[in-house]
């Protein structure tokens, strides 16, 4: 079955791909111009270079495919409220436009747990309404999410919304390398009592999410919540990453509304002075480390058949043994060239 993947270079396609070609998928890959596809390459996958925001680079991508897989998005990057929207929404929109053209059979949309809010203090389902904090990821992948669901209402579109949890596994440079990283250095906090539920998910329950989505004749026009449903605290999760990765555990406790204002002050300080990288500290991120956030994943186990297969602790045994190989593999690396560089001689 021909099957297009936006956003192929990224760490979900890494696990999605092989297995979608052990079920015998031949695929298409949409990159960017300067994206690296070398490894896509080396997997058989077909490489079609554009950009989801240029419609025109999605004709020919999209002709005599059968399903798309619509990953890209951006995330993670400091960068102004109309650059998240050019990608997360209109992007989302142009992907589902020229796959209504193409005929496509079925779009498996990615959005986010971030479009309920954040701190509901419930575990929300698929029904509870979209209140995203204010700021640009949440906020557009709301948009993009609510543009979805206004095709498959009005022009049947033959999409089904994916809201997966944070996401996490060997590859993950993003959530678990940052994590790993500051433990690693000492610099780990815990932000407020820690008691709080993180909703994290291992990448492979993630796939298995999406495979369902895409097989399922139910899902058609359907949103569905794919997590763990037996979240871990915050201070149990770093507490597990620090026991893998060698690291002490954090023991310092952060009141939550002092780091979510200074975290503010920040922001504004960045903005202010048209600063390009992202702060260390950010809203968003007391939000998601500070905040009890729970989903339902009931709609998803019922009517997909989805349960998750990796716990928590063992995801996080995973994603610690590939930190620290690519961690090996760095300073094996950096020793070799400084042993194999050459010695400046005097006399």
């Amino acid at each position: 079955m021909e099957t297009l993947i936006t956003g192929a270079t990224g760490f979900l396609s890494r696990h999605l791909i092989p297995a979608l070609q052990e079920r015998g998928a031949t695929l298409r890959a949409l990159a960017l111009p300067t994206e690296d596809t070398s490894w896509l390459e080396e997997r058989g996958v077909a490489i079609y270079r554009g950009d989801i925001c240029e419609p025109e680079t999605l004709v020919a991508p999209m002709r005599d495919v059968q399903i798309v897989f619509h990953l890209a998005g951006m995330m993670g990057l400091w960068r102004p409220m109309s650059d998240y929207y050019r990608v997360n929404v209109t992007g989302a929109e142009n992907v589902c436009r020229l796959a209504l053209q193409a005929g496509v059979r079925r779009i498996i949309h990615i959005s986010s747990w971030t479009v309920y809010g954040m701190g509901l203090r419930y575990s929300a389902p698929e029904h509870a309404p979209l209140k995203p904090f204010q700021e640009p990821y949440a906020v557009t992948k709301a948009a993009g999410d609510r543009a979805v669901q206004r095709l498959i209402a009005r022009e049947r579109l033959p999409a089904v919304i994916v809201r997966p949890g944070t996401f996490f596994g060997p590859g993950d440079h993003l959530h678990f390398g940052r994590m790993s990283d500051r433990l690693r250095s000492g610099k780990g906090i815990i932000v407020g009592s820690g008691r709080n539920a993180l909703p994290f998910v291992y990448v492979t329950d993630v796939v298995q999410g999406l495979l369902l989505a895409a097989e399922n004749e139910r899902a058609v026009g359907q949103a569905y919540n794919i997590t763990n449903d037996a979240p871990l605290t915050q201070e149990e999760i770093l507490r597990a990453i620090a026991e893998e990765i060698g690291a002490r555990a954090p023991r310092r406790h952060v009141p939550y509304a002092a780091l979510y204002a200074a975290a503010a002050a920040i922001e504004k300080t960045a903005m202010m002075t048209h600063r390009q990288q992202q702060p260390l500290v950010t809203r968003l991120g007391v939000k998601l480390f500070g905040g009890d956030n729970r989903h339902s994943i009931d709609k998803a186990r019922e009517e997909l058949g989805f349960t998750p297969q990796i716990s928590l602790r063992e995801g996080i045994r995973l994603a610690a043994r590939w930190y620290l190989e690519q961690r090996g593999t760095q300073e094996r690396t950096i020793i070799s060239h400084l042993t194999q560089a050459p010695v400046a001689k005097t006399g």
